[in-house]
């Protein structure tokens, strides 16, 4: 008779952004050392860019624990109660589609109130498209910081850590096969093990490396590695 397969009982597994849970690699120690520097930041405004996955948010919520502040998204920044003193996180600013009075606004509050603003983004400063000479000129005084793709290392740390906040075996053999296999981000280290978690509960099997195959060929292209 063949095994049934079970239906997995959902479990909530929430990304943790706490200090434990953020690793570091050669990819975002600098960003990381920087941007926690905070308060002694070189200028009141900091750019953080990096690509998807890269761990934007997990240290813009880092910062805003160390220095009490709000975070709000690009598209938010221009509502009530926003901008109105206190440090605050811009998130995800899109290169096409910059809020530029907003953040011209912004940055001179906090020139002129002594307080922070992190802006996050997908794209450096010169790939921004602006019109406004006045708000390139403030944003050209933002202290710009890179996050690079994971490397393999911090990917691999990841990975384990990942498992074993699901209190999760898994095998060093089995860690290295996904490794190579899998989109170089931290947000799809977090969406693989999830559904490597889901497949080995609903069978009612360990984590070996033929269902770590399947589960990585059911994954949209986007979230693959070609080999």
């Amino acid at each position: 008779m063949q095994r049934g397969r079970q239906i997995p009982i959902p479990l909530s597994h929430p990304p943790a952004y706490d200090r434990d849970s953020y690793l570091i690699g050669d990819a975002n120690r600098e960003a990381a050392e920087l941007v926690l520097s905070w308060p002694q930041w070189s200028a009141p405004v900091m750019l953080l860019c990096g690509p998807p996955g890269s761990g934007k948010t997990h240290l813009a919520r880092l910062w805003a624990e160390a220095a009490d502040a709000r975070l709000v998204g690009a598209g938010d920044l221009g509502g009530q109660g926003v901008a109105v003193g206190g440090n605050l996180g811009v998130e995800n600013v899109a290169a096409e589609a910059v809020p530029e009075r907003e953040l011209f606004h912004l940055i001179n509050r906090a020139r002129e109130e002594g307080f922070f603003v992190l802006i996050t983004s997908r794209s450096p400063l010169a790939d921004w498209r602006l019109t406004l000479k006045d708000t390139v000129s403030r944003l050209r005084l933002a202290v710009p910081v890179g996050l690079g793709e994971p490397d393999e290392e911090l990917l691999r740390q990841v990975l384990v850590k990942l498992f074993a906040d699901r209190q999760l075996e898994v095998e060093r053999a089995v860690v290295d096969y996904i490794l190579v296999r899998m989109e170089r981000s931290l947000s799809a280290a977090q969406a693989l093990v999830a559904a490597i978690d889901e497949a080995a509960l609903s069978e009612g099997r360990r984590i070996t490396r033929p269902l770590a195959a399947r589960v990585l060929s059911d994954q949209p292209e986007s979230q693959q590695e070609e080999l």
